[in-house]
Formats: structure tokens, sequence, C-alpha cells
């Protein structure tokens, strides 16, 4: 069966969404329909992703990164020294893809994207999305460009969450994960936080003239700073790059600058209803036992599982209940002062974990026997970030962290 080809619609979406515009070197597609989760139906809707590498002969050599809440399908620039010759993301041995997350404003589908049947933005009735929509659009994505399979998923945050969904999806089928993530079960007190402060945060004041909430320093500022500061929230060592006032002011700036407010919203409720029970357990809210551990077991596909002890959000604790039941898996901690977002400020321990285990799980990509193909390319499009830039959608600086 010949693969589905998609229309490229990424000179109108740079033209239409100044978020897409905003991302460097990406492409972006049009799916002529999806089903959700919840029963609506996207016709005719952007999918944004980038690549770097080449896809190999066997079409199997595919590393899928899966961006943060607020992060884009540039891993140049989030997790620029990750992406290299002899790193985690190493071009030369795998077909890289990261592909944008459906409610994010940076270039697929969501409350920025105009809609068809209105000719306007979808606004605030851009329909609730899930990870499980998101994998399945992602597969969508993949199929057209001929994979056959996947060689891991990788992820941090809303990434971890769906490396983990692809192994509830696909479970048994060979795929490595990489990821620290969230259940979205018996959520901790800071996010149960969230859940009902974020939202507020964003929606004042309101835009008379358009259905959509406005991006400003009282809103969506405070909100990163809501978020940053429940990141922390288990952190009792001082922070090694900058201090916390210093730390909160300056997020709040750039978050506003780069994100849209409904976006946030919408990709909240993600977050919120996302249960990794869904579809794969059936719960009996009666029943004595969680089934959630016995079913975790049944997951042979390796893991590694990568717990930052002073995370707020995706607790240390959660990453130990899955290092204790899924039975192929290593529990790598870090130990940092960074809170959440440490897995986009140390970079070093990051890429070392994850090379570890890349070269245990697949070693077929390492010992140069024919699954490698030279790609001389990598050099003529490394971009500034590597070099020591800033990062747009990212956490580093080149004046604050050690790049």
């Amino acid at each position: 069966m010949k693969n589905q080809t998609y229309k490229d619609v990424t000179d109108e979406q740079n033209r239409t969404n100044l978020y897409a515009a905003m991302v460097p070197g990406q492409t972006i597609v049009e799916i002529p329909r999806y089903l959700l989760e919840c029963g609506e139906v996207l016709t005719d809707f952007p999918v944004a992703y980038k690549t770097w590498g080449r896809l190999n002969k066997d079409k199997d050599n595919v590393l899928l990164i899966c961006h943060a809440l607020t992060g884009s399908s540039d891993v140049q620039d989030w997790w620029g020294p990750l992406l290299g010759t002899g790193l985690t993301f190493d071009p030369t041995r795998f077909f890289i893809i990261c592909i944008n997350f459906l409610g994010s404003p940076y270039g697929s589908c969501s409350p920025v994207t105009i809609d068809k049947a209105t000719g306007k933005p979808y606004g605030p009735a851009f329909p609730l999305v899930t990870v499980k929509d998101d994998i399945g659009v992602q597969r969508l994505i993949l199929d057209s460009l001929g994979v056959k399979k996947i060689a891991c998923v990788i992820g941090g945050s809303m990434g971890g969450m769906a490396a983990l969904e692809y192994s509830l999806t696909y479970q048994n089928t060979g795929l490595r994960n990489s990821f620290e993530t969230r259940f979205g079960r018996k959520l901790p007190s800071s996010v149960k936080l969230s859940k009902s402060a974020q939202p507020q945060d964003i929606r004042l004041p309101r835009n008379k003239d358009e259905e959509n909430w406005l991006l400003h320093n009282d809103g969506a500022r405070s909100s990163r700073l809501v978020t940053t500061l429940k990141s922390l929230a288990n952190n009792d060592k001082p922070q090694t790059y900058f201090t916390a006032q210093l730390y909160l002011r300056y997020q709040g700036d750039k978050f506003v600058a780069r994100f849209d407010a409904n976006c946030y919203i919408s990709i909240s409720r993600k977050l919120d209803t996302h249960d990794i029970t869904r579809g794969h357990i059936e719960i009996d809210e009666d029943a004595e036992e969680d089934p959630l551990p016995g079913y975790l077991e049944t997951l042979t596909s390796p893991h590694l599982i990568i717990g930052i002890t002073s995370d707020g959000l995706f607790t240390y604790g959660e990453q130990q209940l899955l290092g204790a039941h899924l039975p192929d898996n290593e529990l790598k901690t870090l130990d940092s002062p960074e809170g959440h977002d440490a897995f986009l400020l140390d970079f070093e321990i990051i890429d070392e974990y994850c090379r570890q285990f890349l070269h245990a799980k697949l070693p077929e990509f390492y010992d140069d026997s024919g699954k490698v193909e030279p790609f001389e390319d990598w050099k003529n499009y490394v971009v500034s970030v590597e070099n020591g830039g800033n990062s747009v959608f990212g956490e580093a600086e080149k004046n604050l962290t050690n790049w």
C-alpha cells in the first residue's frame, strides 16, 4: 500500500501564523481528516515537524523526540547540546524527527490556526485534544514519510507523557522509550493546584472584538511564574545559575513574547485530562487494588526513566513507581536543584544517560555494520544555539548556563 502524501502548506501557515514562522526549517503539511478522542473531527488541518539526518534503507533508524508543553519541533533550539555527531541525537546514525503537538501555536493545528469553516482563528472554540490524539496524528506523519519502525521515543515533561503513551498504545513492539513522565492519575497536590490556578491566571483581559484571550504580562506572564514556582516546589537546594527572582521575572517576560494564551489553556486541558489508564485498563472504583502496576508489568519494551529529585510537577515518586513495575527499565536519578526544568538545563547528564541507554538497547546502530549512513550535510545547518546562542523555546541562555 502506497504511503499517504500530504499537501505542503509551510509557506501558507508561516504567512497566517506568526508563531509557526518562529521555527526555522520546519515542514508543515495538511492532513485531510482526523477523529479526535473527544468525538470532534479536524479537517484539512496543519501539522508541523522538523527532521535531522536521513532515513536508512530499512526505514527503522528513527528517533522520535516529543517536546514539552511550550516547546516546538525545533530540537536544535531547546535540546541543542544533545544534537550532533557522537551525541544522543546523532544525525549520522539516526533519522531524528520532532512533531509539533496539537494545541501548540508553533505550526500544528491549535487555537491560532485559521478555521476554514469560519475564516477566523479557532480561539477558545478549539476542541479538546489529548496525548492519544497527538500520537495518532504523529503516526500519520511517520507513515507518510515511509517509516517502518521507531527505534526510540524520547521526551521530557509532556513529551514524557507521550513517550509512555506510545508504550501503552503500541506495547510489546520492540519500541524503546526514554522519558520523565506524569501519570495523569492520583495527581500530586502541586499539579492539582495548577488545574485550578493557571487558567484563571491568563483569562483577563479579553479582546472585546475577537473571541480570543489576549497575551499580557498580568496573565500569561503570571501563569508562567506559577508553573515555575510549582516546578521548584520540592527544591531544597540553591539554584546554581541565577537567583529565584531573576529567574521568575525572566521566564515570565520571555514566555509572554512567544506564546498564545488560548494555546496555553488548550494544552493545560490536555495535561489535566490525561489518564494513562484510559482505553487500556477497565477501572473499578470499588476495587481494593490499583490495576495500574499490574498493567505496567505487561509492557516488555525497554524503558529509561529519568527522575528529577527536586521536580515539583512530575514527582520523583512517580518515576520510582514506574521503575518498580516496568519489567525492563533503568531508573536514573537527576539530583538537580533546578526543579522540573532540569531536563532543559542539565544537558550533559541527560545526554550521558540517554546515550548509554541507546548504546545498550540499539547496538546495531553503533557497530557500523551497515545501519549507519553518513550524513555529510549535517554541519551545513547547525544553528547558532548549538554554538552558544539563546534558546527561544527552552530555558537555556548563553550568559546563564554552561553550553
